[in-house]
């Protein structure tokens, strides 16, 4: 077997889990849907049939101060048991094991009844909680251990306590959240009170045979957060009070550290759990950036961990453990870490689902069954929605063929997997090939696509995606030597001086940015140097793992300045979750930011521009234009009125910025109804 580890059954004691791998929990937002638990029953059956070893459910609330936001999910009384019900069934109706973790949001609920250790308002919150009093700690204690008693009922295997990730027993435990004087403040011992008494009271009430999972905060990444000691007194005292296995919590939601977004270096964080399995008995579970068969391999026989948390992936692609098991892994649709369907969606309370795979969590809706009459079918454009469409189409039974211009699939990705911190996009393009091998797509790459080609092709059906063109701005000089566009520099790999100036401050000028500072090196492939550029300390001799601790950072390639027409911050329209990270990074490289400028002229002298009404002029070796982009309609336009059905999807169809999310999503769609 390629991968002895992941599939070592273990051994509870009470109960075995088949593997090692474990679903994470990741909240969808289905959880708050009208039939959402019909739903979420589907969407989990699908993975626990995909043979995960064990799930865990996104968060639950215990009461309402512990909500999220308003109205959203929770288990707190006996007549909420019917629907959860329906999701363990689902589950064990495939053999699935399951447990619902609890989740108390404390400070981070965002309405208005939110609580917390004190009146410490998060930056991430405009709402300021009410601090418990001792009362409300010992009503909340018997909320969490009611709704364990609840979740055993509703037929879960067990239950994972949230303790990190900067919720309210983390607030708890933190000096950065926590002044209270009382027998929950003060000093360590008093801090950590909270989860060692939930979780021992829990255990009592819920008996021995019982999975109680505690999600420690192993490194919280915030000032303020805990010492190894004291996360290693606390572990000790979690296993002691009855806990059957202790998960790796990595980083704050406030923290300004990133840890799961995709410039982060695969399992970047296992050192940790590793850490910790000196000191405890119990199984330990590592998490964060494992997002394929021989990464997850590796850490587990390398003893960094007894078991692998994935949640993402399994979004991505539900049959991830199978395929694994098969030694398919090159089958395997992998997470990028991109964050744009997933996170995003649910702190837009949007229900998530995944760029690569617009199925998520919509498997009730969205589902590619096999034709009952077989097409002919044309898709010109090898980018992402084309992709999609192609793939899907022939895996329902259709004959498709495959146009690009380019000598390669892949359109813009190929352009994205060069970005320092986006390698992951060479797995989706990888993905695609070998959808298009194992579907019997026929690609015909290097191929100019005209009205007669199509013609002569006798298709039923033909899907334009043709992506888009740059646009180029109104700006004298526009053709100068100096002018490049981020095509030119990206894909036509044109020479770019030392002095840059980056025209447009959307997910494009950024990313020409990043390629242009760290050209030939990122740190998301070396562990070691993107530890040192976060300051983050590996000995964890620092408190929080990053306190006194100064960040190493790479010496910048170029001097770049990026400039925009418009008021506001740049990058303004960057993911929800992760534009601060792209912000950050070209900060700390000394990227200088001029906003509100118009452009006057580009000659040899450099960039002629104006701010509140004042003439400069940059010199510069090279202006890069990201100025966004437009449609490539040429051959939409010309058989759009013609006898054939045409379709036109992707960038072809809209192109206010490159979106991925949406190019694939429509490829897809189009493709499940043909």
């Amino acid at each position: 077997m390629k991968y002895p580890h992941i599939f070592e059954p273990l051994d509870l004691g009470f109960v075995t889990v088949k593997n090692r791998i474990l679903m994470g929990s990741m909240h969808t937002g289905l959880e708050e849907e009208k039939d959402g638990y019909h739903k979420m029953g589907v969407y989990l059956a699908e993975r626990a049939r995909g043979g995960v070893g064990l799930i865990v459910t996104g968060g639950i609330a215990p009461n309402i101060q512990g909500w999220t936001g308003p109205f959203s999910a929770r288990l707190s009384s006996n007549k909420q048991v019917k629907n959860h019900k329906i999701v363990t069934k689902a589950v064990h109706d495939e053999g699935g094991l399951i447990c619902m973790q609890i989740l108390h949001s404390g400070r981070y609920g965002y309405h208005p009844f939110n609580v917390g250790p004190s009146k410490k308002k998060a930056p991430i919150n405009p709402f300021k909680p009410f601090k418990l009093k001792s009362s409300g700690i010992k009503r909340t204690i018997k909320d969490f251990v009611n709704c364990a008693q609840l979740a055993k009922k509703s037929g879960y295997d067990g239950v994972e306590i949230m303790g990190s990730e900067g919720y309210l027993i983390n607030q708890f435990i933190a000096k950065r959240t926590n002044d209270r004087i009382d027998q929950y403040g003060g000093d360590y011992e008093n801090r950590m009170r909270l989860p060692v008494e939930i979780i021992s009271k829990i255990r009592e009430a819920v008996g021995e045979n019982f999975i109680i999972i505690y999600r420690l905060s192993m490194l919280d990444l915030v000032e303020g957060g805990s010492s190894w000691e004291e996360i290693v007194t606390l572990g000790k005292a979690i296993e002691n009070a009855g806990a059957t296995i202790i998960n790796t919590g990595i980083g704050w939601h406030e923290s300004r550290i990133p840890t799961i977004a995709t410039s982060v270096p695969r399992a970047a964080f296992t050192w940790v759990t590793k850490k910790m399995k000196e000191e405890v008995s119990i199984p330990l579970i590592t998490s964060n950036r494992i997002n394929m068969p021989s990464t997850a391999e590796k850490v587990l026989a390398e003893g960094d961990a007894d078991m692998i948390s994935m949640a993402r992936p399994f979004l991505a692609d539900a049959e991830w453990v199978k395929k694994a098991k098969e030694e398919k892994e090159d089958e395997i649709n992998t997470c990028i870490a991109c964050n744009q369907a997933c996170l995003d969606h649910a702190f837009e309370q949007k229900v998530a689902s995944c760029l690569v795979n617009p199925r998520a969590c919509h498997e009730t809706e969205l589902n590619y069954n096999p034709t009952t009459t077989k097409k002919k079918v044309a898709v010109v454009g090898a980018g992402p929605a084309g992709l999609s469409a192609a793939t899907i189409a022939a895996q329902r039974g259709h004959e498709v063929t495959l146009y690009d211009a380019d000598k390669e699939i892949g359109g813009q990705f190929n352009m994205a997997k060069q970005i320092p911190g986006k390698e992951e996009f060479h797995e989706t393009i990888r993905y695609f090939n070998k959808q298009i091998e194992l579907h019997g797509v026929q690609v015909k790459l290097n191929t100019f696509v005209d009205e007669k080609l199509l013609n002569e092709g006798n298709f039923d059906e033909i899907i334009i995606a043709t992506g888009i063109e740059p646009r180029v701005p109104k700006i004298d000089g526009i053709n100068h030597p100096k002018a490049l566009s981020y095509i030119d520099v990206l894909k036509n790999k044109k020479s770019v001086g030392q002095k840059v100036a980056v025209i447009g401050a959307g997910g494009i000028g950024f990313d020409v940015s990043e390629f242009l500072l760290h050209e030939g090196s990122s740190s998301t492939l070396n562990l070691d140097e993107w530890l040192d550029e976060w300051g983050i300390d590996k000995s964890l001799e620092a408190r929080s793992g990053i306190e006194g601790v100064k960040p190493i950072l790479p010496k910048a390639k170029r001097q770049i300045t990026m400039f925009k027409r418009s008021k506001g911050k740049f990058g303004g329209n960057l993911g929800k979750t992760t534009g601060w990270i792209h912000r950050a990074n070209l900060k700390k490289m000394g990227v200088k930011f001029i906003g509100e400028a118009s452009y006057s002229k580009i000659d040899d002298a450099g960039l002629h521009y104006e701010v509140n009404g004042e003439s400069h002029v940059l010199e510069v070796d090279n202006v890069v234009v990201c100025a966004g982009q437009t449609p490539l309609k040429t051959l939409y336009n010309a058989i759009k009125d013609s006898s054939h059905n045409v379709h036109v999807i992707g960038g072809a169809d809209f192109a206010a910025e490159l979106d991925a999310k949406r190019a694939i999503e429509q490829g897809a769609k189009l493709a499940s109804i043909l």
